[in-house]
């Protein structure tokens, strides 16, 4: 197979992970990235089977365990403190042959950069735009650099400058209705148990608390707001404790604990499923393709997978950079369009966009054995390339 010259926009972690699968190939790659530092956004985030499996795949199972955490069991209780649910994650694991890692995205971004190199990272430049000219693509940087390569990657992120030029079109993000903080804390039982992810619902509004490894949990508040909120970081506090007024005790503890310093607060958007994630020799990758509402906990997990299937698709096609990016096209387009909209579907349901769904749910949770829940994780686990 011929060597090829590949030039990665972004390296966030579907950036970084497609470099890892086409090094691995024999590829020349170059990242760019336009933060001057790496700094992952989020403070933790849960990898689910799926992604475990393509991290696996890519030699990294050893530097993932050691830095991840463990996550045996699942529970709902609702804003009074009264557990509506609690079930053991193991048959899950069992089903897909795999178990989650919930990880620091700081440590999760350790083990990549490390597989890949940071000599082959360099920070501080954006990628502007692009043109075909015949069997290359010349990439044009905001700092007057032009490279020449034979694929772009675009993996910058959900505000994407490229995303227009692939689709073709202005592609706009969508408010999904609410606000995230998020952060991490040291784990104590009078949080939550030290394996299990806890939340907490109730008036549309959610609290998760969930092991990330290094004896802390990754948290968050979810609060269904109007776009545009102010945002000032030495009011989180009094935010939370007053949208969480009268919730249970472990919720009091945490906005008592958490450090305002090192939260961060967000709001959640998505885009619409695009009808196409290539153009000749650009291929869309992770939230520059399908960014998602992280309700199903697969917006890296499919950038995982966009990775691994991208580097296949360009080993089976050999010298054919067209031919390899339709064969991505077909694999993902439809696959990531269905998680966008589950996403957005769950995200409705958990924040109140429609009330009586919401009260639905709530009362489901009662009578939740972790059959259904396990069940949608399993297939959509099962659906993924690695199976």
């Amino acid at each position: 197979m011929k060597t090829l010259d590949i030039v990665i926009a972004g390296a966030g972690m579907g950036g970084l992970t497609a470099a890892i699968a086409l090094k691995r190939q024999g590829h020349r790659v170059r990242l760019f990235d336009r933060a001057p530092e790496l700094a992952p956004a989020g403070s933790a985030i849960s990898v689910w089977s799926n992604g475990v499996k393509v991290l696996g795949a890519l030699g990294l199972n050893d530097a993932i365990d050691a830095a991840s955490g463990t996550m045996s069991t699942m529970s709902y209780s609702d804003r009074d403190g009264r557990l509506l649910t609690r079930f053991s994650l193991e048959p899950l694991y069992d089903q897909v042959r795999q178990s989650a890692k919930p990880i620091a995205r700081t440590e999760l971004q350790r083990v990549l950069l490390d597989a890949v190199g940071a000599e082959h990272v360099t920070l501080g430049v954006s990628c502007a735009r692009y043109q075909l000219e015949g069997e290359r693509v010349a990439v044009f940087f905001d700092d007057g650099q032009r490279i020449e390569a034979d694929l772009l990657i675009a993996a910058d992120g959900t505000h994407s400058k490229l995303r227009d030029l692939v689709a073709g079109r202005a592609i706009e993000r969508r408010y999904c209705g609410y606000v995230n903080w998020n952060g991490r804390v040291t784990a104590s039982d009078d949080l939550a148990q030290a394996d299990e992810w806890a939340q907490f619902v109730g008036e549309g509004k959610r609290v998760s608390l969930m092991p990330m490894g290094g004896d802390q949990f990754y948290f968050f508040f979810d609060v269904p707001l109007a776009k545009g909120s102010v945002n000032d970081r030495d009011l989180y506090r009094d935010e939370l404790s007053e949208h969480f007024a009268g919730w249970a005790a472990p919720v009091q503890r945490l906005i008592e604990r958490l450090d305002p310093a090192t939260v961060a607060r967000v709001e959640i958007h998505d885009i619409e499923p695009l009808e196409r994630l290539v153009d000749q020799r650009v291929a869309l990758l992770g939230d520059a393709a399908h960014a998602m509402a992280p309700d199903l906990g697969q917006g890296g997990c499919q950038a995982m997978e966009d990775a691994w299937v991208l580097a296949e698709c360009l080993a089976a096609a050999g010298e054919d950079v067209p031919a390899a990016l339709e064969a991505y096209d077909r694999a993902r387009v439809e696959r990531v369009a269905s998680i966008v909209e589950r996403a957005r579907k769950r995200c409705d349901i958990t924040h109140g966009k429609q009330p009586e769904e919401t009260q639905a749910w709530y009362a489901e949770l009662l009578e939740e054995s972790g059959d259904r829940v396990i069940q949608g994780m399993r297939k959509t686990i099962l659906g993924g390339p690695l199976g």
